[in-house]
């Protein structure tokens, strides 16, 4: 098939080099948000899904919005077959949708239609789920809610943060979308409809849900710090300051702090829950590179019983 691909992020180039690799289809093209500023210069940096696209010397279509005419003119032009997306990040109007014979279809990190939305990685991990996986899907005019082509598993692991499940699941991810469009154009796969239950969303992750709630159990801690790692970065409040909460690793056999209380030995540094403490491993102070909690508590000389959280 001739294909236009739709991605932006580092997470989707894993399935544009699958797709390229496979030389079964034709990659004419390649779609993706427009430069962005980055750096401390704040100059305009092009994605990662269109620098991968333009040393492979495939043609990067830019659009402002999905919508503007010349790019819906430009993709009438190349007459795709079919267009696999991977964390475009923009929403597809019905004008585009239209184009390509076969569709466009999705490569989505969840188990559809379970964590429907920007976020799934992320709401996954913080849910406490022991398995994701990714599914890819038919897209629709609604939310993450096509028929779905394909699915596959993967297990959480207990230190996993988003950032390690994610980066799994785009190699995965990448032979389960080139699958499907094998599939799709010899005729063996065919898309069916997801279930009307189990449906959960999983809207982008805000700072304020970031940020740490010490009253909750150390579980819920655990979690919210690994699924808000790396981005957005979960927190909490230090002297006034947010301290950013890179690792910490619950306490099972350490009960005797408050709710955020601090307490830091030598090597260690403990914060107290809603249930039992956590350790925390590495901080990142404001305004200073991430570092091991137990030098950042030597360096600021926590006081007996002073608070994560006021």
């Amino acid at each position: 098939m001739k294909l236009v691909f739709a991605g932006t992020p580092e997470v989707a180039v894993p399935a544009l080099d699958a797709l390229i690799a496979s030389g079964r289809h034709e990659v004419a093209a390649v779609v993706t948000r427009p430069d962005a500023p980055a750096g401390r210069g704040r100059r305009l940096v092009a994605s990662p899904v269109a620098e991968r696209a333009q040393e492979a010397g495939i043609e990067v279509l830019k659009p402002a919005k999905p919508r503007d005419e010349e790019f819906l003119a430009r993709l009438r032009e190349i007459a795709p077959d079919c267009c696999p997306v991977v964390a475009y990040g923009a929403l597809l109007p019905k004008a585009a949708l239209d184009v390509p014979a076969r569709g466009w279809v999705n490569l989505h990190f969840s188990l559809l239609p379970a964590w429907r939305g920007a976020a799934p990685v992320q709401h996954s991990l913080m849910a406490g789920d022991e398995v994701t996986g990714a599914s890819t899907f038919l897209i629709e005019e609604g939310l993450d809610s096509g028929p779905v082509y394909g699915v596959l598993t993967e297990e959480i692991r207990p230190t996993d943060t988003s950032g390690d499940l994610l980066t799994r699941l785009a190699f995965a991810g990448a032979g389960l979308l080139a699958a499907t469009m094998d599939g799709i154009e010899d005729g063996t796969l065919h898309a069916v409809p997801q279930p009307h239950e189990g449906v959960t969303l999983a809207p982008k992750i805000t700072v304020e849900d970031a940020q740490v709630q010490w009253s909750e159990p150390a579980l819920r801690v655990d979690r919210v710090v690994r699924g808000c790692t790396p981005a957005p970065g979960a927190w909490t409040l230090f002297r006034g300051e947010r301290l950013k909460l890179i690792q910490a690793t619950p306490v099972l056999d350490r009960t005797d702090l408050a709710p955020g209380e601090l307490s830091a030995a030598k090597n260690n540094v403990y914060v107290g829950t809603g249930s039992h403490a956590v350790e925390l491993l590495w901080v990142q102070p404001q305004g200073k590179k991430p570092m091991r909690a137990a030098d950042w508590a030597r360096g600021v000389r926590i006081a007996h019983g002073e608070l994560l959280g006021l």
